[in-house]
């Protein structure tokens, strides 16, 4: 399978999705799995598949092909993040090996739609091994950051280093406790490229020597404020360079990023990300990106 350029930021080419109400399914999925899962409320189905539809709706608009994965009895709410449960690899797409425990059937079931749609996974990360989409970011073509954190541990990385091959170098980018093992804490949580050498990022949280290092190449950063961390506003996904999704209700983030030079569209996600936790970038497995 080609995966075109490994970036964060190039022009979406095929994306995979999950629709809400593939995820979702009905109210007694909901209300069996939103406290375990911790959501901070259960899904309003009805409004849940609108703003999926929305949000969609900006993917398709770029162009860009959609594989989407079918409802499945294995997998729970938290499967509308799709991003977790695969990373991309110069050589095609590896199955993660998931660190929350009631979503490590995801993998598999990933496996069997990216296979129908032509690409099929060229390996997998296996225990004792966690590694989380969330937690991979990719720098440029052959630099990529990976958080190492309560979802992805040192032997998962060990794993994804021998699968990524000698031509990548890998950062490992120590994460902080936070708010503990049972948060949605990932990588992704604290920066999101938007831009060849342009990320949104919530500094507070950001380790002092990746820090360093992203300064060290290059990169400028714009800076989520403390009251738009927990509505999301660090995660941030580029559509293509110069033009970016984010989360609705994070005004001043909006307001400095657009003076950085990037466009900004906007979608609304109280059910489809603020209850669970997971912005933009979660909601899509890009599977090619083009070269910027």
């Amino acid at each position: 399978m080609s995966v075109g350029v490994l970036s964060e930021t190039g022009p979406l080419s095929r994306v995979l999705l999950k629709h809400a109400r593939d995820a979702f399914r009905d109210e007694t999925h909901i209300e069996a799995e939103w406290r375990t899962l911790n959501f901070t409320a259960p899904p309003d189905l009805r409004r849940a598949i609108a703003e999926y539809d929305a949000f969609a709706q900006v993917i398709v608009d770029t162009g860009a092909e959609i594989v989407w994965l079918p409802p499945a009895d294995e997998v729970e709410l938290d499967s509308i993040y799709v991003r977790d449960a695969s990373v991309v690899t110069p050589g095609g797409v590896v199955l993660a090996s998931m660190g929350k425990r009631q979503r490590r059937a995801e993998p598999a079931v990933q496996r069997t739609t990216l296979a129908d749609a032509g690409c099929a996974p060229i390996g997998r990360i296996a225990p004792p091994g966690r590694l989380e989409g969330g937690d991979v970011v990719w720098l440029d073509h052959s630099t990529v950051a990976v958080g190492r954190g309560y979802r992805t541990n040192d032997e998962g990385i060990s794993q994804f280093e021998r699968l990524l091959g000698a031509d990548v170098t890998c950062i490992r980018v120590p994460l902080p406790h936070w708010r503990g093992p049972d948060d949605v804490f990932h990588l992704m949580s604290i920066i999101s490229p938007i831009a060849r050498d342009l990320a949104v990022v919530y500094a507070p949280l950001l380790p002092v020597v990746f820090r360093d290092a992203l300064l060290e190449r290059g990169w400028r950063f714009v800076e989520v404020p403390d009251e738009e961390f927990d509505s999301l506003g660090a995660n941030v996904l580029a559509l293509e360079p110069g033009r970016c999704l984010m989360l609705a209700g994070n005004p001043i983030t909006r307001r400095r990023i657009e003076a950085a030079g990037v466009d900004v569209v906007e979608y609304e996600g109280r059910e489809i990300s603020l209850k669970g936790g997971g912005g933009p970038t979660c909601l899509t497995r890009p599977l090619v990106r083009e070269a910027p």
